[in-house]
C-alpha cells in the first residue's frame, strides 16, 4: 500500500465529515503513521484536505462509492495537492481488508459496536 503512496507517503491529509463535530487528521508514513481526531478549530497545515458526508466517505473508504462519481456530483470536495489524493486513492484500492474495520478495531468491541451501527444506517439511508 505505501509504495502506491509514492513521494506522498508523508503527506499531511485532512479528512472533513463536514456533519459532524472534528476531522481526521491522517499521515500514511508507515515509519510515523498518524491518525487523529482534532477539533474543527485545531486543524494543523496539511498537504490535502478531502469533505464529504460522514458515511459517504465511509463508504467510499470500504469501496462501496466510487470516489469520482461523490467528486462529481459535488459530494465530495478535494483541496490542496490532488496528486497526493489520487496517490491515497489508489493505494487505498490496493488493500484487501476493510479499511474502516481496521481502525475499528483499534477501538476493540466499542469501535467494532460503533462501525456495526453505522453501517447499518448507511444501508437504511441508502434504502430510502
Amino acid at each position: 500500500m505505501f509504495g502506491r503512496l509514492g513521494p506522498h507517503y508523508n503527506a499531511m491529509f485532512v479528512i472533513d465529515p463536514v456533519n459532524l463535530p472534528f476531522v481526521l487528521v491522517l499521515r500514511p508514513d508507515p515509519d510515523d503513521l498518524l491518525l487523529v481526531a482534532r477539533q474543527r478549530n485545531n486543524i494543523p497545515p496539511h498537504d490535502a484536505k478531502i469533505s464529504g458526508k460522514f458515511l459517504d466517505l465511509l463508504m467510499l473508504v470500504d469501496g462501496d462509492l466510487d470516489g469520482d462519481a461523490l467528486f462529481f456530483a459535488r459530494d465530495l470536495t478535494i483541496t490542496g495537492n490532488t496528486e497526493a489524493v489520487v496517490c491515497l486513492r489508489n493505494a487505498l484500492d490496493d488493500i484487501d481488508d476493510s479499511i474502516a474495520e481496521n481502525v475499528a478495531d483499534m477501538f476493540g468491541p466499542a469501535g467494532r459496536i460503533t462501525l456495526r451501527t453505522l453501517r447499518r444506517a448507511k444501508h437504511s439511508n441508502n434504502s430510502k
